[in-house]
């Protein structure tokens, strides 16, 4: 089965088809770095990531094209509350954006460039669209004219007379159509600012996108990607810009994750429920985000919720506990995110899970199915150690199972960390966990076993397990972690 992918332009799913053979070209929005980057960045960053890595283990040669904007009006105004110039303020946001994207496991682009770096690309395009009478020019401000691009539009289906301006800045009255958008801005004072043939002056926001991936991919690529609130205005004026400016089609592919929402609203700083990428791993080992954000379909909307990450732990703690019976048994495993070799799925070698796991992820890449197939192989590999037959046979099944495993795990980002470093890192006690009283309490415990009051025991038990505290007994004593659940505290209350 071929892989398809679910094409914004054309709302439907299109088998990929690359434009050199073999070879994918992907070019994905970055983020503007003026903030600190929250959730909804990350479930951007690590759907294109897993995209990048499956296509990857499907034998494609992949170049993928991630930029960072940094000039753009909020900079600016950031710039200006902070004392700092935008030259300091950007490299501060990129620098932590790298360390939030490294946490994840979500690997570097293999081009990251950055819009002050290719002002000659973006001068040069806006020059040939005002050569051809689509863009023109009032005082040292260019805007590109939306009436002179006749497809204009049909990326994000909607007619323009039935559109409003929806750009980032307040309507313009020198220009010649309420939808036409700035190519380039004239300078005002205190502001970073380029030569250029119409004056002084400095990049729009789209028009950048459309000259570095140009630039980087050439005139007709296969994929761009993004959010789903990228397609309009900014994906809608890519695409209109670099047509116009090059006469060939722009993008073969449109792809778009869903959006995302926290407790079930729209994530605002005014509702108090803005989390960034650091907020969030305060509170989460980041394969619990990681696999949260992959649990539904790329195009779904996703609702960020505490319940929903404790559902979360409890099944990645279920798969570590499977991980940790599994090197007791056939010995330990070297996981390692750093890597950035990614698995080849081209051949199944007869291996149902990874025949299934293609076959899935062939479908317009359904992580979600993915991890459910995951799922049930872990299922079953407790099944074999579970079995009264543990021979040879056994263990070399469980090698082969664990193997396949693992690498399709890895295609998700999944399952890098050994299985005694994540629970180490995943059950970091909460300060306001007692350790001397769970230890006293024990002690307690298992003096009344040594007496036989087993009613006192199981009391303690019960009283620890309502305290969030697992008790593991077994041949070298009682151990205790903390419940999947974890704190009862409200998610919103946390990050505040």
């Amino acid at each position: 089965m071929p892989l398809r992918l679910y094409n914004s332009a054309s709302r439907k799913k299109e088998t990929l088809k690359p434009i050199k053979d073999g070879k994918v070209g992907i070019y994905v929005c970055g983020v503007t770095v003026y903030d600190l980057c929250h959730i909804g960045h990350a479930r951007s960053a690590i759907v294109f990531d897993v995209l990048v890595k499956y296509l990857r283990a499907r034998g494609f040669k992949v170049t993928y094209v991630r930029n960072f904007t940094d000039v753009d009006d909020k900079i600016i105004e950031r710039s200006k509350k902070t004392g700092e110039d935008t030259i300091t303020l950007a490299e501060r946001y990129i620098k932590a954006f790298h360390e939030d994207m490294f946490a994840l496991g979500v690997h570097d682009a293999d081009v990251e460039p950055r819009a002050t770096e290719h002002i000659d690309d973006i001068i040069d395009m806006i020059r040939r669209l005002v050569e051809k009478g689509v863009a023109y020019v009032v005082d040292t401000t260019v805007y590109f004219s939306v009436e002179k691009f006749d497809s204009y539009g049909q990326l994000s289906g909607r007619r323009l007379e039935e559109m409003v301006a929806g750009a980032r800045i307040d309507i313009d009255e020198k220009k010649k159509h309420p939808m036409d958008f700035v190519l380039w801005k004239g300078t005002k004072p205190g502001e970073p600012k380029w030569q250029s043939p119409w004056g002084e002056g400095r990049p729009g926001w789209h028009i950048e996108c459309s000259a570095m991936s140009c630039r980087y991919l050439g005139e007709n690529f296969d994929i761009h990607g993004g959010g789903r609130d990228l397609i309009f205005p900014h994906h809608e004026n890519e695409r209109a810009q670099a047509m116009a400016a090059n006469g060939v089609n722009f993008v073969n592919y449109w792809i778009h994750n869903g959006f995302l929402t926290v407790e079930s609203e729209k994530m605002s700083k005014s509702l108090g429920n803005f989390i960034t990428i650091k907020d969030a791993l305060q509170l989460y080992h980041p394969q619990e985000l990681r696999l949260f954000l992959l649990s539904k379909h790329y195009r779904s909307p996703l609702d960020f919720s505490r319940s929903a990450l404790l559902e979360t732990r409890s099944g990645l703690i279920r798969i570590y506990r499977t991980l940790q019976r599994l090197e007791e048994m056939i010995g330990p495993y070297k996981g390692n995110s750093k890597e950035r070799t990614t698995p080849s799925l081209s051949q199944s070698d007869g291996d149902r899970l990874k025949s299934n796991f293609v076959r899935v992820m062939d479908d317009d890449l359904n992580t979600a199915g993915g991890l459910g197939l995951i799922f049930d192989r872990v299922r079953d590999i407790n099944r074999l150690l579970d079995s009264s037959s543990q021979g040879e046979d056994t263990k070399s099944q469980l090698v082969k199972e664990r193997r396949d495993l693992l690498s399709c795990s890895k295609v998700l980002g999944l399952l890098e960390v050994e299985p005694s470093k994540f629970f180490q890192q995943i059950t970091k006690t909460p300060p306001e966990i007692d350790t001397d009283e769970i230890e006293r309490m024990i002690q307690e415990r298992r003096k009344a076993r040594n007496e036989k009051d087993w009613t006192k025991a199981d009391a303690i038990r019960e009283e620890l397990s309502k305290r969030g505290i697992i008790l593991e007994d077994g041949p070298r004593g009682t151990k205790w972690r903390l419940k999947a659940e974890g704190s009862t505290k409200s998610l919103k209350k946390e990050v505040s």
